[in-house]
């Protein structure tokens, strides 16, 4: 049996030799002073080693505590080489599929699309938010509760709202591991209504029926550049996000189907938008400007990058509309109020159209297909009642999608 004195005695010889303990432990002395505890045990047959540490960082004790752990192994028959090869290789794609690497992977993938504000502030508050806490985690692992703990460290320094965006954009991350095959589930959907409801900024809209007529006309006589102001004529009739509108791409515009198809950025699902006759005849005519490159509304600087976020909340200062009464999200509040309180179109064929999470008796989300082709009617009786706005007629609501 080894003893410390003994090991520390041990000289280096002109070739390397063995100091035996038992069990099959010992401890190799190289030619240059190195000591490396070794196993040596036979497993179907065949003698092997294994080694168990270098001296002194691994002492005697430890060295015989890791022979036994070992030796336990043999007698369940399993070949501790081989049952360390699998766990490093857990600990390998463990790693690989941390939540912080698919969290980079899923904003490499999606963030080229993103301004590069929104892009900045997205990857900073998993920075400093999220990946402290949970980011060497396996994705697959991370529960609901660990998540809410995280979070709600946001909320406690009085940043709700960031805590709800968060939540959000962990969600997001989620559902791209389990569409990749590195999670089952996404734990975010468990934590709804854990935190305490944030009530967002308002964005001001005009809905008084005889002022949109009044804002349209402003917006035909705009005389900016001919792609914002394509833009502003579009914005009303279609109602999507500020940021869906300007980062628009001819790819996901198919003008002889009449359908925009693209993928909702806030909640990463796939979204159709119906094209009424009005929004086809201006996209047809912004394409001979614009067709050929990627975006329907480049930027001015730069046709490989989108239309500035700023550009059409600019546009409508210029024309004197104040932001007390009218914003870029203002559309979407125009048409979910007119629809519904003016022309009695059904609530869940609005919010469907909006892109907002809408659920079937059963409590499942409908998928982008559902209600097409009443949607398509809405959206082209939007448009022609937004016409009659514009030309200032005394418009009698039309109640066809009640029903």
């Amino acid at each position: 049996m080894l003893t410390n004195t003994a090991i520390q005695k041990a000289k280096p010889r002109a070739k390397a030799f063995k100091l035996f303990d038992g069990g099959g432990l010992y401890l190799e002395v190289s030619p240059t002073g190195g000591k490396w505890w070794r196993l040596k045990y036979r497993f179907d047959g065949k003698e092997k080693r294994l080694s168990l540490g270098v001296y002194p960082d691994v002492g005697l004790k430890d060295a015989r505590e890791r022979r036994d752990e070992a030796r336990k192994l043999l007698a369940d028959g399993i070949d501790p080489s081989e049952n360390r090869k699998a766990a490093k290789s857990v600990r390998a794609d463990r790693a690989a599929n941390s939540f912080e690497v698919v969290t980079r992977e899923w904003f490499a993938k999606y963030s080229t699309n993103w301004a590069e504000i929104h892009s900045d502030r997205i990857i900073r508050r998993f920075e400093r938010d999220i990946f402290p806490w949970i980011g060497g985690r396996p994705i697959a692992e991370v529960t609901a509760p660990e998540l809410l703990a995280t979070v709600r460290k946001i909320e406690a320094r009085g940043a709700l709202e960031t805590a709800h965006r968060a939540l959000g954009a962990c969600g997001q991350v989620f559902r791209y591991a389990v569409a990749t095959g590195r999670a089952q589930r996404d734990p975010s959907g468990d934590l709804r209504g854990a935190l305490p409801p944030f009530k967002g900024e308002h964005f001001a809209a005009i809905t008084d029926p005889k002022r949109v007529g009044q804002l349209l006309r402003e917006i035909d006589g705009y005389q900016g550049t001919f792609t914002v102001k394509c833009a502003l004529r579009l914005a009303p009739l279609v109602f999507v996000r500020p940021g869906e509108l300007r980062r628009a791409q001819w790819g996901d515009i198919d003008l002889d189907a009449a359908e925009w198809r693209y993928t909702v950025t806030k909640t990463d699902t796939p979204h159709i938008v119906p094209l009424s006759t009005q929004a086809v005849a201006i996209l047809r005519e912004l394409h001979g400007l614009t067709g050929g490159g990627q975006y329907v509304f480049p930027g001015g600087r730069s046709p490989k990058r989108p239309m500035s976020d700023n550009a059409i909340l600019a546009a409508l200062r210029r024309m004197g509309i104040g932001k007390d009464e009218m914003s870029g999200h203002g559309f979407r509040a125009m048409a979910r109020t007119i629809l519904a309180e003016v022309l009695g179109v059904r609530p869940d064929l609005i919010e469907h159209q909006l892109a907002h999470a809408v659920r079937d008796p059963n409590g499942r989300a409908y998928n982008r297909t559902a209600h097409l082709p009443e949607r398509r009617k809405m959206m082209q009786q939007w448009a022609d009642y937004l016409d009659n706005l514009k030309g200032g007629a005394e418009v009698i609501p039309l109640r066809g999608n009640t029903a």
